[in-house]
Order: structure tokens, then C-alpha cells, then sequence
């Protein structure tokens, strides 16, 4: 294991990771230790946002009146402590709010322990994340939105008792809430954004004030104690998110050379995040979705900062919205792949958590000046991080095609009626999932192939959705395509061979060091798709999965799958003697913390003179 850290990881990372360990050794065996750490701050100003408050007002009064009721249900709850978590579930964390309890476990942290008192894993305690999530403030938009729309004072009350209360139990260093800076940076933000569209409706105190301050002043503390972590260990989302945080931080001082040299560090870290063909690091389109707002906050702050990132950088980031935008269903959703926790870190539309319309659509207009879909609700978010009237951004629709993003390994082959993706990437950082050449199927906007999900990075049912078994790919005897440890730790890294893909076909290798090869041959024809598979290697079977929420019939020679009684696709094996078809009961999660039960067809196949060769004929229904 050791020499694999050090081959895939490097030496750097290992010994930056074994410097924190005793960091947090030395902190918890010697009391105080942690001034050492500690930067004075002295916080001047708070306006760093100029928003278009009136257009956003405007915007929000078209809306449906369904949705608009939608906005001030989630804002009415949030005042008596029912916060939206996750995008997707009400957490009840009581009225006044309870900051440090988990609403679903019912266990509550200590505030009085110093965060790196306080453990990441807990099975007493539970998932951390579902403690951070009302500290997040993500409500706090929804508070503002339903302002926007009913002008009820109660609103901005709720905001101003939740921030003050918040930092009357919340004291730096103490409590869960200080363990993240990640988690401080957003709370941050969003309380920023908040105060600015009630200081616009004159409705805000000095004690308002004098609350935003202290509560950047402590984020910006943690952030700036503890960045070694997040910029030479954690290397991901976190690290972007906290580089904001300090200039966030930075700007609100009036310190000009950390802001200068925190314009420098994100420029350098949208470089290395951002592949050159635009994925992203984390192998994660919730990730991704994640760093390209964490970009639209920066752009838009950039308005009284007077410091942008690079055109390269807006390069990286116009190439990541046109790979997501080729793997997207027309539904506005694209597949559940890689590490899921439900973040939706700006909720500025009422489109739903999986429509990935507004992040693209608002990259696009801030870099390009342009939109690429057609006007809709996802256009709000455009008014919140742009400085444009929407009738002065023109639209350019961009095709959608079959695409090869070679650096990234997102491989899509298109039809007039949806898409199927897979995935063979060459990793140069560490992997979140055992998907190589997983298979996601979209047709008619029902997405007929599934990635399982995330759930949860704490619970068992979580881990084992990280595997390769929980993903539509072939499975040899008990292996993994690569070996784990932990809820994130991926070492032994696969590799890619022979990669050959045109618009109509994608062919390819994956070398396992768990001792064997996986060859995955797709190609589209009139009928649908062909998948032919080849496995070479030590071992008893291979079974290949498939994943999906259709209803699903076993045929003579393969399965049916039906949606709502109706067939939609048909799946048959070629050279079949021999091949057991087996349907299991499966589970995937589209939301964090949520799961719903799907089916998983198994075909098995003995591997013959340590060979196995599969054909899938999908033929799907108009």
C-alpha cells in the first residue's frame, strides 16, 4: 500500500498529510497549542457584493405560482428550524435552532470541544454533514427569495435572529463548525449575499453589521489557520472554496497582499482542478457543479475587487460548462456520476437540484456573453452573478453531439432520442469511485442505465456505492477494479490502453492491477447501441451489470426494460449458452442521504481459458 501512496499520490502529498496528522496530534495532546497556528484579523468593510436586486425581484415575480409558493414553504419552515439539507429533505433542528445536533440521530456535539476535539466518523453520532448543513445557510437564500416575493418583514427577522444566534453559540475555535473551512467559507458567503439583499431593502441594523463582521472574522480565523490542509492534502472543491474564503477575508481587512496573492493561488489551482479538456479533478459532476459557482461568486465580487482570474483560467472553465453540456440529457440533468453530497451551494433558481441548466447557462453568458438554452426559470441564476439585463445576452444554442474528452475520459455517442456515456480515465489524482467504463443510458429523458449514487460517506450502504459493483461495468469473482481504504482512500490506480472513438463508436482498455483486462467495444447503430466485451485475466466468472429504475422482464437470451408498462428497451445477448441472466433488487440515490430501491440485471459468465466475451445488442423503442 505504501509504495502505491507514494507512486500515485507522491512523496509530497504523503509527507504533507503526515505534517497535518501531527499537527492535529500535537493540538489535542497540548492544550493551546493551536495559537500557533492563529492569524489576527481585523474585518473593516462587509459590502463586497453589488447585486441587481431589482432584476432579480422582477425575475422572481414571473415565476409560476406553484414555484413561488414552493420559495416561500422551504422560507417558512427555515424560520421555525425545518431546514432544507441536501437539496432534497426537511432536518427539524428545532425551534430556536439547535446548531450542534443531528436531527436525524438525535445526538448532539459539545460546542465546548475545539474542532479537532471532535472526530470526522462517528457511528454514534452520525453523518457530520447532516450537522453542518443548517450552518451552511443555504436557507438564508430562501429567506431573501421569499422577501423578494412577498416583502414580508419576517423574513429578514428570521436571518437577523438565526445569524445572531448562530454566532452566540458558535465561539472559534469551538464546536463542529469550525472543522471545516470549506463549510466556514460558504457560511460566509452565503450570509454576505443575504445581508446585501436586505441591506438593499434598508431593513438592516448596525448589529447586522456588526454580526457579518464577527462572523467573517471567525471564518476567515479558520480558514486562514488551517489552509495547509485544504491546499496541500485535501487538493480539491475544498481548496477552491477556501481561496475565495480568503479573499473574502482578505478584501473585508483591507489587506491588499493577501488579496493579491489569494487572486494568484486560485488562478494557479484553477489550472491544476480544471483538466485541459475541462473535467474536473474529482471525477464528480456534483463537484463540478460545485467549483464552476464557487468561479460565478468570483467573477461577480471581481466587480469591487478589481482583480479577476486569467483568461486562461476562463478558458478552463468555458471548456468544463461544454463538457458538461455534451454529457447532459435534454432534461436538463446529466448522469449521477462520481461523489454525490447533495451540495447545490447556490439555490438561485427553482429548478431542480438535478438540472445542471443554470451553472452552464451562467458560465457560458459571464465568459462567452452568451446563453446556450432558450429562456426558463434557470435563467435567474444569471441575474444574481451577472451585471446584464437578460434581454441584452443574446443566445447561441450549441449542438448537441457525440463528444471524446480525452484528458477527462468522458466518452458520449448520441441519437436523436438521448445518449450513453462511459468513462475510462487515465488518473493523474485520486479517483472517488470504481466506475471505469460504467455505462450511463439516457433515452427519451428516462435515464435507463444508472450510476447508483453516493448516499452517504459514513454509512455502509455509501462505501459499498463506491465500488465497482455498484456500477453498470463488469465485476471479476470478488475483485475491485482498484483496492480501498477508508470512505476515500483509492490506491492501485487502473490504467487506459487503446482508446479509438468517432461519432459512432468508442473502443477501449482497462488494465486492472487486481489481475486483469477489461475491453469495452460501443457502437450506435439504427437499432440503438451495441456493447461488446472482452475480459482477460485470472478468475472464475465476470458478471456484468446493469443498473436501472425500469421495470425489468428476463427474456429467453436476455431482459425487457418498461416504464410505466410501456417498453423502452430491449437488451439481448448474443452466444448466450452458458450465461445465467439473474435480477437482484439494487439501490440508488439521486440525493444525498436518500435512497430508492432500483434493479440490477446480472449476466454471468464463466471466464474459459482466462477469457470471457460478451455481446449486448440494446435496441431501443421509438
Amino acid at each position: 500500500m505504501i509504495k502505491s501512496l507514494i507512486t500515485e499520490y507522491g512523496l509530497p502529498w504523503l509527507f504533507n498529510r503526515s505534517l497535518y496528522s501531527a499537527k492535529l496530534k500535537m493540538m489535542r495532546a497540548i492544550p493551546n497549542s493551536d495559537k500557533l497556528f492563529e492569524k489576527e484579523v481585523n474585518v473593516k468593510r462587509v459590502d463586497i457584493l453589488d447585486l441587481n436586486v431589482r432584476a432579480i425581484d422582477e425575475f422572481l415575480d414571473k415565476v409560476s405560482n406553484e414555484k413561488k409558493k414552493g420559495i416561500v414553504t422551504i422560507a417558512d419552515n427555515a424560520l421555525v428550524g425545518k431546514v432544507m439539507g441536501f437539496s432534497s429533505m426537511e432536518l427539524d433542528y428545532g425551534n430556536p435552532i439547535n446548531w450542534h445536533i443531528n436531527p436525524i440521530t438525535k445526538v448532539e456535539v459539545s460546542k465546548k470541544l475545539k474542532w479537532y476535539q471532535i472526530p470526522d466518523f462517528d457511528p454514534l453520532r452520525g453523518d457530520i454533514k447532516v450537522i453542518w448543513e443548517a450552518s451552511r445557510f443555504t436557507h438564508f437564500f430562501y429567506f431573501a427569495r421569499a422577501f423578494m416575493l412577498t416583502k414580508d418583514t419576517k423574513y429578514y427577522e428570521g436571518f437577523s435572529q438565526q445569524l445572531n444566534n448562530w454566532l452566540q453559540n458558535n465561539r472559534y475555535p469551538f464546536g463542529s463548525h469550525f472543522k471545516c473551512g470549506q463549510e466556514a467559507t460558504l457560511r460566509m458567503i452565503n450570509a454576505l449575499i443575504a445581508f446585501e439583499i436586505f441591506k438593499s431593502n434598508k431593513l438592516t441594523t448596525k448589529k447586522d453589521e456588526l454580526n457579518i463582521k464577527k462572523l467573517i472574522e471567525g471564518s476567515y480565523k479558520k480558514v486562514l489557520s488551517n489552509f495547509f490542509y485544504a491546499h496541500k492534502c485535501i487538493k480539491n472543491n475544498h481548496t477552491l472554496s477556501e481561496i475565495v474564503g480568503l479573499i473574502i477575508g482578505a478584501w473585508s481587512c483591507n489587506d491588499q497582499k493577501r488579496l493579491k496573492k489569494a487572486y494568484e493561488l486560485l488562478d494557479k489551482e484553477i489550472q491544476i482542478q480544471f483538466l485541459p479538456d475541462g473535467g474536473y479533478i474529482q471525477y464528480s459532476f456534483n463537484y463540478q457543479r460545485f467549483a464552476l459557482q464557487i468561479i460565478e461568486l468570483v467573477m461577480k465580487i471581481s466587480e469591487k475587487t478589481k482583480l479577476t482570474i486569467s483568461d486562461r483560467s476562463k478558458s478552463l472553465i468555458k471548456k468544463s460548462v461544454t463538457l458538461m453540456y455534451q454529457m447532459q440529457d435534454n432534461s436538463g440533468d446529466v448522469p449521477n456520476y462520481g461523489s454525490n453530497d447533495g451540495a447545490l451551494i447556490f439555490p438561485v433558481t427553482t429548478c431542480g437540484y438535478r438540472d445542471f441548466r443554470a451553472v452552464i447557462n451562467t458560465i457560458f453568458s459571464l465568459i462567452d456573453g452568451k446563453r446556450v438554452y432558450k429562456p426558463g426559470d434557470y435563467d435567474e441564476e444569471l441575474l444574481w452573478f451577472g451585471d446584464k439585463k437578460l434581454d441584452e445576452i443574446p443566445i447561441s444554442i450549441i449542438e448537441k453531439k457525440s463528444s471524446a474528452f480525452n484528458e477527462s475520459g468522458f466518452y458520449s455517442l448520441r441519437t436523436d432520442t438521448g445518449n450513453i456515456m462511459t468513462v475510462l480515465q487515465n488518473f493523474k489524482t485520486r479517483p472517488a469511485q470504481m466506475d471505469q467504463f460504467h455505462i450511463d443510458l439516457w433515452h427519451k429523458g428516462i435515464n435507463i442505465f444508472c450510476d447508483s449514487g453516493t448516499y452517504s460517506y459514513a454509512t455502509d450502504i455509501g462505501k459499498e456505492m463506491a465500488l465497482t459493483a455498484a456500477h453498470n461495468t463488469v465485476k471479476v469473482d470478488g475483485k475491485d477494479q482498484m483496492k480501498k481504504r477508508g470512505p476515500f482512500l483509492i490506491y492501485e490506480w487502473t490504467k487506459p490502453r487503446n482508446i479509438i472513438v468517432n461519432d459512432n463508436l468508442f473502443k477501449g482498455r482497462m488494465v486492472s492491477k487486481n489481475g486483469y483486462e477489461h475491453l469495452r467495444h460501443i457502437e450506435k447503430n439504427e437499432q440503438g447501441f451495441m456493447i461488446l466485451d472482452e475480459v482477460i485475466g485470472k478468475g472464475e466468472y465476470c458478471k456484468f451489470l446493469f443498473h436501472t429504475p425500469c421495470e425489468v422482464k428476463i427474456i429467453e437470451g436476455g431482459f425487457e426494460l418498461y416504464d410505466k408498462g410501456k417498453l423502452n428497451c430491449t437488451v439481448t445477448i448474443s452466444e448466450y449458452v452458458g450465461v445465467e441472466i439473474e435480477l437482484k433488487k439494487s439501490y440508488r440515490s439521486l440525493f444525498y442521504l436518500k435512497i430508492e430501491e432500483i434493479n440490477c440485471v446480472i449476466i454471468s459468465s464463466p471466464l474459459n481459458e482466462k477469457k470471457c466475451n460478451m455481446q449486448f445488442n440494446i435496441s431501443l423503442k421509438n
